[in-house]
């Protein structure tokens, strides 16, 4: 039976004062230092855990770093964790659309009421915290370090089983890492926010080694000779295991198939032949890998195989949305997180490895402080024609610019030039129809990039909206 109207009224009235209400405490949260503007330290995120009671040791951790594949990762490793029974908790960034899409509990993206409940929990503690800071000449606590007692809060209060947290940059002093996780993943290394991380992939690997604590089981997927080298030296120093994709465990066999790839893999505990993988690209089979590894080390220790239903399941469940995600049909739209040379590298091969399009256009807006030539360089074999644009973050080059260092890459007649992303995405389309009737579009270049074209696109992972959301204008960063 329906709602009385007069019922019907007053949840609608409930709704619209919970989205304003969540609204509210989103922008003031957003008010914050955003996340490119790191502070290097755990002191104030250490305080604001201390004074909530540490609800951070109140459950087990699976940690995620690495430079590309964290979040697909760390999503793969929920899903198996959810087939295998257990009350998950995942924390990742940066969201595509909404907050909220960063904190998950039981699969399901958190509930306004129980976000609202968390900032509810920690915004005296986080006031305290600031004031103290302030008053020693430091900065205010940054929108990420708020983000994750948030979560850490929200995952006590539930409670989950086991919480998947993903790093937001670097590891040592990453907000996440008030955590001594049980398992430690490190997805491939390569040179990204060197600014922040070092200049050498040796100086980013220390940083992200910091994950790494004292008893845990750390698995990695293949690295560089010293980069590997110095994970071993990591894992030697606090007494940590460490197993390695390609020697410990890894992909023994893949094939394309419809909607994903066909994968068997070698586990710690055993071997599991003939799995759907519902992601595309040889690089999510090696996420697939490094997930089981993971989820085999914390159920077990690396001696117990997973069950094949259990791992079917998981498998045949995990999605990734903005990572080789289809979010249109005629012409074919896909949309791609990559934001440096390796993820861009990774989007070409995969591209070529899984797709079959006789003419695939790429909309492609970057950020100013990225390897703009490096991305270029790696997806240009992959790409017949590119339609230059930008998003709405203001870090984004400019077309005119982005246009000119292009078209030394690309060649003047591959280049098309427009100033909006809606734009941009239909001239992309028409270019695509006019290639034949396999062309494709591919938007990439960004995580703000494929966010807005989900949305152009109508593509959410969240509830329809009873109130349309406010915009606020701020620049969410980025790291996979």
């Amino acid at each position: 039976m329906s709602p009385a109207p007069d019922a019907q009224q007053r949840q609608a009235a409930e709704a619209l004062e919970l989205r304003k209400r969540m609204r509210q405490v989103e922008e003031s949260i957003l008010e914050r230092a955003p996340e490119h503007d790191l502070q290097p330290s755990l002191d104030r995120i250490r305080a604001v855990m201390d004074l909530l009671g540490d609800p951070q040791r109140t459950f087990p951790v699976i940690h995620v770093t690495g430079t590309n594949g964290k979040t697909s990762t760390a999503r793969i490793i929920e899903s198996i964790l959810r087939e295998s029974g257990l009350k998950t908790g995942r924390f990742t960034s940066p969201h595509l659309q909404d907050i909220r899409e960063r904190i998950t509990i039981g699969g399901e993206l958190i509930t306004r009421e129980a976000f609202l409940d968390a900032w509810s929990d920690i915004a005296p503690f986080v006031d305290a915290v600031d004031t103290r800071s302030v008053a020693e000449e430091g900065p205010r606590m940054t929108y990420f370090e708020v983000l994750v007692a948030l979560a850490y809060t929200a995952f006590a209060d539930a409670p989950v089983d086991v919480a998947i947290v993903e790093v937001g940059m670097g590891g040592s002093w990453d907000a996440t890492n008030v955590v001594e996780a049980d398992v430690a993943v490190v997805t491939p290394i390569a040179l990204d926010h060197q600014h922040f991380l070092g200049d050498t992939i040796l100086d980013i690997t220390r940083e992200k080694a910091g994950i790494i604590h004292p008893g845990a089981i750390a698995v990695t997927a293949p690295q560089e000779g010293e980069v590997l080298d110095l994970l071993t030296e990591r894992a030697e120093e606090v007494g940590a295991r460490l197993a390695v994709e390609g020697v410990d465990f890894g992909v023994l066999e893949r094939d394309v198939a419809v909607g994903g790839q066909m994968v068997s893999l070698r586990g710690l505990a055993g071997d599991h032949p003939d799995l759907l993988l519902a992601l595309h690209g040889e690089h999510q089979a090696s996420n697939a890998a490094l997930a089981v590894a993971a989820v085999e080390a914390f159920l077990g220790g690396g001696e117990q195989p997973l069950s094949e239903e259990v791992l079917s399941a998981g498998l045949a469940a995990a999605t990734s949305p903005g990572r080789l995600e289809i979010v249109r049909r005629s012409p074919t739209v896909i949309v791609d997180a990559a934001h440096n040379p390796a993820g861009a590298t990774v989007l070409a091969n995969a591209l070529k490895d899984s797709f079959t399009f006789t003419h695939l256009v790429g909309v492609i807006s970057i950020f100013t402080d990225k390897d703009v030539v490096g991305v270029l360089e790696a997806l240009e074999p992959a790409l017949d024609e590119i339609v230059v644009t930008r998003s709405t973050s203001p870090r984004a080059m400019r077309p005119a610019r982005l246009g000119e260092i292009a078209a030394e890459i690309f060649g003047d007649h591959r280049i098309t030039v427009v100033e909006e992303l809606p734009d941009a995405l239909d001239r992309a389309a028409q270019l695509a129809d006019d290639g034949g009737v396999s062309g494709g579009v591919v938007a990439t270049g960004s995580i703000v990039t494929v966010g807005e074209v989900r949305l152009l696109l109508g593509v959410s992972e969240v509830e329809p909206s009873v109130v349309p959301p406010v915009e606020v204008p701020v620049d969410l960063g980025e790291d996979d």
